[in-house]
């Protein structure tokens, strides 16, 4: 027996022994994840004590999880978003200094060829919801406005959907565009108030949150990417801080930090002002980019 090969597997000595075959494997990376990943679902094991049939449910919940997935739909995606992983992964990897804004998970809908649009311009085509204007500054964790930013934001309808889930009934790329900040680092657009809505729920995740007393709701929110050479990418959103969903997002991607403030504007004059007929919603809110390669203080 060789040195690696720890005898025969006893319930007292499992993870060790699965680890330890795993002494050649392709890299010292591969065998360190397995080793974790063993260690921990043989502690799961021995904490719950499944009886066989409930091992099987599991095994049969993770092959009916496989089944549902295809080039548009990705179920494994979503266990992980409920479950929180995707979240924890996200925070592990987007470590940045104290005043920089926090990344959150970037979602399925993003589209990468979204028009760019001079700053102003109404993202929303068809005309459908209540008037917004978002409007904030890009600067630097000094404080100094950062020109050249490029700000690719998105967002669902006030019906809860995105254009690419509605082909045919939503324009392409609506609620979608591209802006660049100038000197003095401020964006605006304007679009339409967001509305909360549902993850897909048709499937073992959704049926599994059922089981759980869990709803598959996400507080209604607006995607950015904000980037510039230079500085680490920021992938996050902005939510609205009224949403009945806001305290129980069903994917964790609520962070205190990117609630936002929605200002009703009733005057008649500031709705001219930004090529609005009547009241809207003004959002105002500033995103701070760090260098890249910061590491959080």
């Amino acid at each position: 027996m060789d040195a690696h090969e720890l005898g025969y597997f006893t319930e007292a000595t499992s993870a060790e022994v699965v680890a330890g075959r795993n002494k050649n494997a392709e890299s010292d990376r591969l065998r360190e994840v397995m080793e974790v990943i063993t260690r921990k679902l043989h502690e799961a094991i021995k904490e719950i004590e499944p009886t066989q049939e409930e091992w099987f449910e599991a095994i049969m919940f993770l092959t009916r999880t496989g089944h549902m997935c295809d080039d548009w739909r990705q179920e494994f995606i979503l266990l992980s978003d409920v479950l929180g992983v995707s979240m924890l992964v996200d925070a592990v990897n987007s470590r940045r200094p104290t005043g920089a804004s926090e990344n959150t998970v970037l979602g399925p809908f993003h589209v990468g060829d979204a028009p760019e649009y001079q700053m102003g311009h109404n993202i929303c085509l068809d005309q459908k919801g209540d008037d917004m204007v978002v409007r904030g500054t890009v600067r630097d964790v000094d404080g100094n406005p950062l020109e050249g930013v490029k700000i690719d934001v998105w967002q669902a309808n006030d019906e809860g959907f995105y254009d690419v889930q509605q082909k045919g009934i939503q324009p392409d790329f609506n609620l979608r565009g591209v802006f660049r900040t100038g000197a003095d680092g401020t964006y605006w657009f304007r679009a339409v108030r967001p509305k909360h809505y549902s993850i897909p729920a048709d499937g073992p995740v959704g049926d599994l949150l059922r089981r759980l007393g869990r709803h598959p709701f996400r507080p209604a929110h607006l995607h950015y990417i904000v980037s510039k050479d230079g500085y680490d990418e920021l992938t996050t959103h902005i939510f609205d801080p009224d949403d009945e969903y806001l305290h129980s997002d069903a994917v964790f991607g609520v962070k205190q930090s990117l609630i936002a403030e929605f200002v009703r504007v009733e005057e008649p004059e500031r709705a001219k002002a930004v090529g609005f007929d009547g009241p809207y919603w003004d959002v105002e809110f500033d995103f701070v980019l760090a260098p890249k390669a910061a590491k959080a203080a």
